[in-house]
């Protein structure tokens, strides 16, 4: 019977488990500063309903395409790599689809695939440029969002507002949850509700665990971010794994593009800037390191509601400037990669780079 060759035994294992345990920790620190931060704000703004199921529930119906973004950056950000244009991407999306929706000539299930083809054509073309090519994520990526940017307003530099009947109703759709909900005042009840656009980022987020935990491809961008030669001798194609992590990127943002249209029906050529720095502290605040090898989408998911949530607070506050909120993310943002820092010695490779041979051709 052939022997199954791994890749160390006694030290990697070790590492390995280390690995897991501050990735573990990562996560903790994550979901602990989230219910810290909303035990907070229950106390200190109790008048704003932060104790009901709804406003709770609305923190994730309200960033569901943001879900989505820092998905796209979870994945390329454990390849090592990293993608700036999905902002861009965003923004250029919810153009065209309020420009195809205009004369309410083209039906609205078209906007679907249009969105996700201007994902998917983003996440090639970089894919190919940063993997194949060998140019820097950073550059390539920096020269996608400039090239979204000047593309919606070439297709419109005025605001479009979206008034297709179909897509209005996919916007304004509602899924209650009959057990989940308090009672006001009056005697009725306030019922908890999951938008169509929540539903979909759920559906997507179960998706990507999966992926990542159960599936040879998911192991290989563990493998590829926390060590490429490592990888490269275990037989993995670190171009094509990398190529395929920024594909998926695209057709993330491509998804995220048109969940956010759904959030905000209208084109206009402000939206989605700096989406991407959001998508990026959601990752990194969630426990994604940016030296590569390391995450969880449940951490991301989480990060998204610690960004949802300052962003709701802050008005609460007095403070009327829309920019704080995204200045005290990156406070947070600049506090976890100093935290990841004190972790950068141990975790080294991510979470199955330290894969036996059996491991990834069982996949």
């Amino acid at each position: 019977m052939k022997k199954t060759k791994s890749i160390g035994s006694g030290s990697d294992l070790s590492l390995k488990h280390k690995s897991f345990s501050n990735t573990g920790i990562l996560l903790f620190i994550t979901i602990s500063l989230f219910v810290l931060l909303y035990v907070i704000s229950l106390l200190l703004f109790s008048e704003s309903n932060f104790a009901k199921y709804s406003v709770f529930f609305n923190l994730f119906n309200n960033k569901a395409y943001l879900l989505m973004l820092a998905l796209g950056l979870t994945v390329v950000l454990i390849t090592g790599s990293i993608d700036i244009s999905v902002g861009g991407v965003t923004g250029l999306i919810s153009m065209v689809i309020a420009t195809m929706l205009l004369d309410n000539s083209v039906n609205a299930i078209w906007t679907i695939p249009v969105a996700l083809a201007i994902g998917l054509a983003f996440g090639i073309v970089q894919g190919y440029l940063v993997s194949y090519m060998e140019i820097q994520p950073f550059i390539v990526t920096l020269s996608g969002m400039f090239f979204a940017r000047g593309m919606i307003s070439v297709i419109n530099p005025k605001s479009v507002p979206i008034s297709n009947e179909m897509f209005m109703g996919w916007s304004s759709a509602k899924l209650y949850i009959p057990f989940l909900y308090n009672v006001r005042k009056n005697g009725t009840h306030d019922v908890a509700y999951l938008t169509p656009a929540a539903i979909v980022a759920i559906i997507v987020l179960i998706v990507i665990i999966v992926m990542l935990k159960r599936t040879k491809f998911g192991r290989s961008l563990y493998a590829v971010g926390g060590n490429p030669q490592s990888a490269l001798l275990m037989g993995i194609n670190v171009k094509k794994t990398k190529f395929m992590a920024h594909v998926l990127c695209g057709v993330l943002a491509g998804i995220g593009g048109l969940l956010y249209t759904l959030f905000a029906p209208s084109g206009n050529p402000g939206n989605g800037y700096g989406y991407e720095i959001d998508a990026i502290s959601s990752s990194v605040i969630g426990g994604v390191m940016l030296s590569g090898g390391v995450g969880l989408p449940i951490g991301t998911f989480f990060g998204v509601l610690i960004n949802a949530l300052i962003e709701r607070v802050v008005p609460l506050l007095g403070i009327v400037d829309a920019s704080w909120p995204r200045i005290i993310t990156s406070a947070f943002l600049f506090a976890f990669i100093v935290i990841q820092s004190a972790f950068s010695g141990t975790v080294k490779h991510g979470d199955g780079s330290f894969v036996s041979f059996h491991m990834m051709n069982r996949g």
